[in-house]
């Protein structure tokens, strides 16, 4: 039980109410005499024991730690022993330490008092041994014969060679000629000799990549006057076999990275090695591929094409250096930095000098060629149009006459409807100006630009606006037939007008966007503007011309129609006939509804506005006039009543119609209702709110026109009128 009682002891955590429940349950199985019955004495009897166990347990314990105590205080006694003595020690080495670095310090201070004396004596030594080395070479030198030394004739001393020889020659600078001529041309050439062979390891270096070889001859190099040899000799070996692909400016940032690395681990001043590297590489490299693809300039398109590639991309690769660090956009002289634009314009060579002038012809030649060639496709030979209001009244004149003699001796021609106006062929020229225009942004300086700008602009208004809309309006003119022809004129003006409309929308956008950013604050901008303002000026007078001509057309013919084609018998019929608008009116209303789909389907704006304003009120006074000049009955008022709707529905029955020419066609109606009411209801009538603002002679006199004026003496009814 004690080895029990004690697994149990040493159980962590230990509950001492847990353990003595488990004794009890124990005691409790083991004095059970019957399911319900259990032993007192017997589990007395287990608890005695069991306490008697655990004082000899706890007896046990105690005597255990008491033991243990007593070793661990003898372990103290003896470590604390041990750790005085160790501190004894410690101080000990500590003083010792100290002593001995009192002593190192002085030995230190006097070690280097000895050094410097040492040194001070040994520099006029060195200084003098070295003297006398080179006096020993200078003397070889001074010798008669070829100098057989072999520090000058071993390779592998080339370096120390190097150093003697870059002495000797200072030296060789300072002595008299006369007495040292001989001496002084042989260090010259064993300097030059060394100088090359110095350079030629460094490139034998180069192409084994031995960076380390190459910065030592390189710093060796620095005294000798050929150090920019060495640098060239770096450059052409760097660039040797590179920029030879189809695009070589897209070659040229990767192998500036590749070699400013090489360049800033081998030279002692890398910024100028790199300038120089760059430079090499755009007056020389590129220079070269552009003038080689600049040589042909027989066609002229082609070259300026290959111009502007070529300005561009080196526009590009010099932008790329500038980003990558390695060229700076405004340079520093001091520093050596490379200016964007002087490599720019190294590269270039002057090959853009005198391109305004090849710009310019080029542009005239470009237009000039697409209208010819459009004017040919359509059969047709430019004509010599004379304006001018003499050849207007000339030509009106021959009309009129060829219209009473039925022939056609004004030679009026509508060309089948062709407004010799193409979007695709203005898109075209406007195209050619757009890279004209662009590349003169470009290629020109800032002198220059103004000036080019101007003379491309007036060779695109000479061409697109004068000789191709200019000349379409003029031709439009002529084809508008004369106010005095049987036949309904065929107006295509109004086709001419509306091309034309979308042709200055296009040019104007083109101004804006092309024209005005090469003259921005300068002074041609205003002159320009008003280049552009004088031409749209002088177009937009011929289609007002051509719209007055038109309309005067339309109402010519409308009143020459209705005056040969309207018979009397129209407005006073006999008997019982259905109410429609007459014949001639059906023909007018016909051709109106043409024109007019024309007009709308046309113009647009202020231009539709007025055209169809204007048109409306020369109707409505043919129409008036027109109905003066017949008597109406009943019927015949019905037949006019119809035929004013229906002019009024032609002139001005869609959308957007003017108020005033509605107005004046209810006014009209309103007129013709007078000839239809009854005479006891004309007072009436005439004072309704559609008539009573007209002056009362248009009221009396189409009252006169009813066939029952006379007979109904309707004078008198009209007599009360104010």
């Amino acid at each position: 039980m004690m080895n029990q009682y004690l697994k149990e002891l040493e159980q962590d955590p230990f509950d001492p109410d847990e353990f003595v429940e488990r004794m009890v349950r124990r005691s409790m199985q083991e004095s059970r005499l019957t399911d319900d019955q259990i032993d007192p004495e017997m589990i007395h009897d287990i608890f005695t024991q069991a306490i008697q166990d655990l004082k000899v347990l706890q007896e046990r314990q105690e005597r255990k730690c008491m033991r243990l105590e007593q070793a661990v205080q003898e372990e103290e006694k003896q470590y604390g022993a041990k750790l005085s003595e160790i501190m004894e020690q410690h101080s000990h080495c500590v003083n010792v330490f100290s002593s001995l670095d009192e002593r190192m310090s002085r030995c230190g201070g006097r070690a280097l008092e000895v050094g410097e004396k040492l040194g001070a004596a040994r520099a006029p030594r060195a200084r003098s041994a070295a003297a006398r080395d080179l006096l020993s070479h200078l003397a070889n030198f001074l010798s008669p014969g070829p100098v057989l030394t072999d520090l000058f004739n071993d390779p592998n001393k080339l370096n120390e060679a190097a150093d003697v020889i870059q002495k000797l020659y200072t030296i060789a600078q300072e002595l008299p000629p006369d007495k040292f001529e001989v001496a002084k041309k042989k260090i010259e050439a064993k300097y030059e000799e060394i100088e090359r062979n110095l350079i030629e390891e460094f490139v034998k270096a180069q192409n084994q990549g031995n960076l380390a070889k190459m910065k030592t001859i390189a710093n060796i190099m620095t005294n000798f006057k050929g150090y920019s040899q060495c640098v060239d000799a770096f450059i052409e070996t760097s660039q040797m076999n590179t920029l030879l692909g189809k695009d070589i400016f897209a070659s040229v940032l990767p192998l500036c990275k590749k070699n400013n690395t090489i360049i800033n681990s081998v030279f002692p001043n890398p910024e100028q090695v790199m300038s120089k590297f760059v430079l090499n590489i755009f007056h020389l490299k590129l220079q070269k591929y552009i003038q080689t693809k600049l040589a042909d300039k027989n066609d002229i398109e082609k070259y300026l094409r290959n111009l502007y590639d070529m300005y561009t991309s080196t526009q590009k690769a010099c932008d790329e250096l500038v980003s990558a660090g390695m060229v700076s956009a405004d340079g520093n002289i001091s520093t050596g930095d490379l200016r964007r634009e002087a490599l720019v314009n190294g590269a270039m060579a002057a090959a853009n000098d005198g391109y305004a002038a090849l710009e310019i012809r080029r542009l005239k030649a470009v237009l000039s060629n697409s209208l010819n060639t459009y004017y040919n496709e359509k059969h047709h030979v430019k004509k010599q149009i004379q304006g001018g209001g003499f050849q207007e009244l000339r030509r009106d004149l021959q009309a009129v006459i060829g219209t009473r003699a039925n022939i056609n001796i004004a030679q009026i021609e509508n060309y089948g409807g062709e407004t010799f106006l193409s979007d695709q062929l203005v898109q075209k020229m406007l195209a050619d100006a757009n890279m004209s225009f662009l590349r003169c942004r470009t290629l020109c300086t800032s002198n220059e630009l103004p000036g080019t700008a101007v003379a491309l602009l007036d060779v695109l208004i000479q061409q697109l606006m004068i000789e191709h809309v200019d000349y379409a309006l003029d031709l439009g003119l002529q084809s508008i037939p004369i106010a005095e022809n049987k036949s309904p004129p065929q107006i295509y003006f109004f086709e001419i007008v509306n091309q034309t409309n979308k042709i200055v929308k296009m040019f104007e956008e083109h101004f804006q966007e092309s024209v005005l950013p090469c003259l921005s604050s300068t002074t041609k901008q205003s002159e320009c503007v008003q280049k552009k303002s004088v031409v749209l000026e002088q177009l937009e007078n011929k289609v007002d011309a051509g719209l007055e001509r038109a309309i005067a057309a339309v109402v010519g013919w409308v009143r020459l129609h209705l005056h040969t084609e309207q018979k009397k018998t129209d407005f006073r019929p006999e008997g019982d006939i259905d109410t429609i608008a007459s014949p001639a009116c059906l023909a007018v209303v016909s051709y109106l509804n043409s024109v007019m789909e024309k007009v709308y389907g046309n113009l647009e704006g202020e231009n539709l506005q007025a055209v169809s304003l204007e048109l409306a009120v020369r109707l409505h006074r043919v129409i008036y006039e027109h109905l003066q000049n017949f008597q109406f009955n009943s019927a015949g008022a019905m037949i006019a009543i119809c035929d004013v709707k229906e002019y009024r529905s032609a002139a001005c029955g869609r959308a957007g119609s003017a108020a005033h020419a509605h107005a004046l066609f209810d006014a009209l109606h309103a007129l013709c209702n007078l000839l239809l009411v009854k005479p006891e209801n004309l007072h009436q009538v005439c004072e309704g709110e559609t008539l009573a603002e007209l002056d009362q002679s248009i009221l009396h006199n189409f009252i006169q026109l009813r066939s029952d004026y006379k007979s109904h003496k309707l004078s008198s009814f009209l007599k009360g009128l104010s």
